[in-house]
């Protein structure tokens, strides 16, 4: 059957979508960031202040290895996950990934009162997530099995718009 990995910015509302199809597949969850804390016993926030990106993005590779070997998942990945040739590679070998996609305007609106998102720096407004979205748009593009965007839309109706994707997928794996 394969993993699902959900990819896409911050606030494109991975972990929601992924606890959603969670319930409507009957699929177990896997939501990296929270497993990174659980496992590291410290926020993100703190593993980038501490060790840096660098060591965050080893410990990132790690776990996609570790999810890779169990099948059926659903995967709300770190924003920065498909960054590494590496991480892609094995998602795609072990799954479908699926870019969730939304407006930077609509992203601000999500992310603005979080205090854990180390990777804006303090820049929270609509154009530094416009420009940071952009040098990652072509990669989350390249490496996407299928993109859904999610501006406008409710939680239900993503989780249709999916599975109704990964149908010919699924059936081709046959």
């Amino acid at each position: 059957m394969g993993n699902i990995y959900l990819i896409g910015f911050m606030g494109v509302g991975k972990s929601t979508i992924a606890y959603h199809l969670e319930r409507m597949l009957h699929r177990e969850c896997a939501e990296m960031d929270r497993l990174i804390v659980e496992k590291q016993g410290m926020p993100i926030s703190e593993i980038f202040e501490k060790y840096g990106e660098e060591a965050f993005r080893d410990i990132e590779t790690q776990l996609v290895q570790e999810l890779g070997r169990k099948d059926g998942l659903i995967v709300s990945c770190g924003g920065g996950a498909v960054l590494r040739d590496e991480n892609t590679k094995d998602m795609k070998a072990h799954g479908v990934i699926v870019l969730l996609t939304a407006t930077p305007e609509t992203i601000y609106e999500r992310v603005k009162k979080s205090k854990d998102r180390p990777i804006l720096n303090g820049n929270m407004n609509v154009q530094y997530i416009r420009e940071l979205m952009e040098k990652r748009r072509t990669r989350y593009e390249e490496v996407a099995d299928f993109v859904i965007q999610t501006d406008g839309k409710n939680v239900t109706d993503i989780c249709r718009e999916i599975i109704a994707a990964l149908q010919p997928i699924h059936k081709s794996s046959h």
